[in-house]
């Protein structure tokens, strides 16, 4: 049985179509999404299948998000004819979009990934997490810093953008300075084209939950969960970027553009630390 689809908030008009079930990379200590599905790559008649119905319920569809969580763990080979089929399905079509993995991009050629982008696979959703190596160990996550910001870069100059997403209060009380730095560094490699920030919830059931139950891990309070975002949003030099914080789990809602929004989401973020703005109650985190 397949958990509870998991899509970016940009897609909630797309189609969404499964391609793989789970996460090849299911194992970061912060993720409680796709713990009981095993993961797994569609056979193509299956996939086919769902195309061909939603073409025929939603013949004017222009935007397709690719399911699960790993979409791009499959092979150009396996991949392609979905495309191409989703192509030749809805001639609307303007984009197909999917989760993605550092090593999803780095495995793969210049011609491969320029492939993709031609068949108008053209954005991808990242989760860089944190910038900060030793942090993204302990996370037990599978894409380095440095792959992630080689990935985001080789898909730009296939024609595909990227959407980086980085959790605040990843590197809990003791690694928050660490996380902002690194963070900070990673993003003005990459430049990506549009940049979200999640705040960091613990989910019953994880490791890094676990850990904060035994006390080896102090979240951040709301007040320093946005001085992360200030810190990191004062030390970035992006040259073209879309910026959103309007994720459930995040106490304050920010949207801008790098650079010319960058002292306006500075503005708005100072009373809110120095609470003089009112924060999102925390029952209605993650709602």
């Amino acid at each position: 049985m397949r958990e509870t689809i998991i899509r970016p908030p940009a897609e909630a008009d797309s189609i969404l179509l499964h391609v793989t079930t789970g996460c090849s990379a299911n194992h970061c200590s912060f993720c409680g999404a796709y713990r009981k599905t095993p993961f797994s790559i569609l056979e193509y008649k299956e996939i086919e299948s769902d195309i061909e119905e939603y073409s025929k319920r939603y013949p004017y569809t222009s935007r397709v998000f690719l399911l699960d969580g790993d979409a791009l763990a499959t092979s150009n080979e396996k991949l392609l004819p979905v495309l191409k089929k989703l192509n030749n399905s809805f001639p609307a079509l303007s984009r197909i979009s999917s989760y993605a993995n550092g090593y999803n991009i780095t495995k793969r050629s210049d011609t491969e990934l320029k492939e993709l982008s031609d068949n108008k696979l053209t954005l991808i959703y990242m989760g860089l997490e944190s910038g900060n190596q030793d942090i993204l160990n302990m996370c037990q996550k599978a894409s380095s810093a440095d792959e992630m910001v080689e990935a985001v870069n080789r898909a730009a100059e296939s024609g595909i953008k990227s959407s980086v997403i980085v959790l605040l209060g990843l590197g809990g009380k003791k690694y928050s300075e660490a996380h902002v730095s690194g963070t900070i560094k990673a993003l003005n490699k990459m430049q990506p084209r549009y940049l979200s920030f999640l705040s960091l919830i613990l989910i019953p059931g994880t490791p890094l939950y676990k850990e904060a139950e035994k006390g080896n891990f102090e979240e951040l309070t709301p007040v320093e969960l946005l001085k992360e975002m200030y810190n990191i949003i004062e030390g970035l030099e992006l040259n073209k970027t879309i910026f959103r914080s309007n994720h459930a789990s995040n106490y304050l809602s920010l949207e801008g553009r790098f650079p010319k929004d960058k002292q306006k989401l500075l503005n708005m973020l100072k009373p809110a630390i120095e609470g003089k703005k009112k924060l999102k109650p925390e029952w209605l985190r993650g709602l």
